[in-house]
């Protein structure tokens, strides 16, 4: 087992379900930077936040999770938020700010843990010129794109998770020849009760999901990208072995709110007030 750190880069957020009067911490890279620490490794997490309560929420959090509260910068703007509503079962994005996340480009101090790390994962919304220097660099990294699969120029990413679809009839096949097209190396793609799979240029392998009574899917993806990465590609697992491994700390992750264990918070009055038209306006839809 490496000693070498793992590092994630990328974004943070604010998940406020109104329907519940919960707030948690989460975001992508974040999530995979909380798993890490939580399975014993070594990890970091670069990203940003504005200097508003929503930051000073997410760096208690940040801390509280056992990582480095210096490596997030504080930025001029606001901290991510999603806003979000239970409607008949389904969850519904009233609104997904980046914030001051969008396009984030690290400190030229993060680049020396980069270029020391293990493994690197970008989370989504990943600044295409971070992608281009991390692929030039030859640093071994991952980046989920999510169901934003044409967003970026994939030329030199040894590894991409996606979002494909969980309906019976759907065909992975196309999704990562796509991927592939867009310069991708090897292809996970995660479909939620279907499982994943996995494509490594010569096999498509294909883990199927663990049965859970499902609390809230939120950040299930991120514990598989987590898991999958510290099993295959720092342990050396056999990647069915890790398939199966990733899919089941995806089905842990759906037994709780939020992407990570931690202690949810009652919605603040600031924060319905700050969003108080985007919210009026998710009522009337």
């Amino acid at each position: 087992m490496t000693t070498a750190p793992l590092v994630a880069i990328g974004d943070n957020c604010l998940d406020a379900f109104l329907s519940k009067d919960m707030l948690a911490v989460g975001g992508n890279a974040l999530n995979v930077a909380v798993q890490w620490r939580r399975m014993g490794r070594d990890a970091r997490y670069f990203g940003t936040v504005g200097p508003d309560p929503e930051g000073d929420v997410m760096l208690a959090e940040i801390e509280t999770a056992g990582l480095r509260r210096g490596d997030v910068e504080v930025r001029p703007g606001e901290t991510a938020v999603t806003l979000l509503r239970d409607r008949e079962g389904d969850r519904i994005i009233l609104t997904e700010s980046l914030g001051v996340g969008e396009n984030y480009m690290p400190a030229p101090s993060a680049f020396a843990a980069v270029g020391e790390a293990a493994w690197v994962h970008l989370g989504t919304h990943s600044n295409p010129d971070l992608v281009r220097r991390l692929a030039a660099g030859r640093v071994p990294f991952s980046v989920d794109v999510s169901t934003h699969h044409d967003a970026l120029s994939l030329c030199g990413a040894p590894l991409v998770f996606a979002s494909g679809s969980d309906e019976a009839g759907f065909d992975p096949a196309p999704l990562i020849a796509q991927l592939r097209a867009l310069g991708a190396g090897r292809v996970v793609v995660t479909c939620g009760s279907r499982g994943a799979f996995f494509d490594d240029g010569s096999h498509l392998r294909h883990a199927l999901a663990m049965p859970v009574d499902v609390v809230d899917t939120c950040g299930a993806g991120d514990s598989f990208i987590a898991t999958f990465v510290t099993a295959h590609l720092v342990d050396r697992r056999d990647a069915d072995e890790a398939l199966r491994m990733a899919c089941a700390a995806a089905g842990e992750t759906c037994r709780h709110l939020g992407g990570f264990p931690q202690t949810l918070r009652r919605i603040p009055d600031w924060l319905p007030e700050k969003y108080a038209g985007v919210i009026a306006a998710g009522q009337e839809a």
